[in-house]
């Protein structure tokens, strides 16, 4: 069976990760002098309770290449191919390092994909990997329909301030929204990798139903889009959300993830998102 491994930018839950034995490498947080890897020395609660108190912006990092050479001498020895599915390369550095590990490997069947995605639309991704691998599809198969899905993949999301997004570098094209009025409030997207604004509105309250909207008009009903939800400290407002998108879409279940720390450094508390695969670009 293909073997896949991600990293915990794909915020899948716990209970998951154990079910399916899935590996999933650390992402690295950094407040001072003291640096965690996340889900493992710091979990979320403790970490957007220090969030709150500190004076200086924490920092993340990549997981160095040791962590995957680590997976790596686990799972060459079956003899089965590998895939690792990890964040956008313009937001993280965990795709050179899964690659400069890679190189260790001489004749393995490694295969590191930059999905060009973060958070909810790469836990898609990386489920339904899990899923195809288990009904036995094989590497070719699975990382073709990944190729495939990823162009189509789509993220909406709002942040509380683009502060954060500026002051850890991630802000792409949406740098252009700092010199806007304080109280407005950006939808923001991921395009090509990078964040970039999307529509501009003025309060919370109408940028979370134009949020609705968007889903509402491109996401395709039944539970083919592969809606899922995530936020960072806005546990109700995303089960609102949640709801209300799945009787809409008929979508029965509707997966909502926790962001992990490596991602609300960057976006700060109070993200609210939707991800969601369109059938075609067109």
């Amino acid at each position: 069976m293909v073997q896949i491994i991600t990293d915990t930018t794909a915020c899948l839950p716990p209970a998951y990760v154990a079910l399916h034995k899935l590996p999933v490498i650390p992402q690295i947080v950094t407040f001072g002098e003291e640096s965690f890897y996340e889900g493992i020395d710091i979990d979320i609660p403790t970490f957007m309770e220090r969030l709150r108190t500190t004076r200086e912006l924490p920092k993340t990092a990549a997981p160095p290449p040791e962590l995957f050479k680590a997976e790596f001498e686990r799972l060459v020895p079956l003899g089965e191919p590998i895939l690792c599915l990890h964040p956008s390369a313009e937001v993280s550095g965990t795709v050179r390092s899964a690659t400069v590990a890679a190189q260790d490997f001489h004749g393995a069947d490694i295969r590191v994909i930059d999905t060009r995605l973060v958070a909810a639309p790469l836990a898609t991704l990386v489920t339904l990997a899990v899923d195809w691998a288990k009904n036995g599809q094989d590497a070719e198969a699975i990382e073709t329909r990944l190729k495939e899905l990823i162009p189509r993949s789509q993220v909406y999301f709002l942040v509380d301030t683009l502060e954060f997004l500026a002051r850890g570098g991630r802000i792409g094209g949406a740098s252009a929204l700092l010199g806007s009025v304080l109280q407005i409030k950006p939808i923001l997207t991921l395009q090509d990798g990078r964040v970039q604004p999307y529509e501009r509105e003025r309060i919370h309250k109408r940028a979370v139903s134009r949020l609705k909207e968007i889903v509402a008009e491109r996401c395709p009903p039944g539970g083919d889009g592969h809606l899922a939800v995530m936020h960072a400290g806005a546990a109700e407002q995303a089960q609102a959300l949640a709801a209300e998108l799945g009787k809409k879409l008929e979508q029965e279940v509707v997966p909502i993830y926790d962001l992990p720390p490596a991602i609300v450094v960057h976006g700060g508390p109070g993200i609210l998102g939707v991800s969601f695969i369109v059938p075609s670009l067109n």
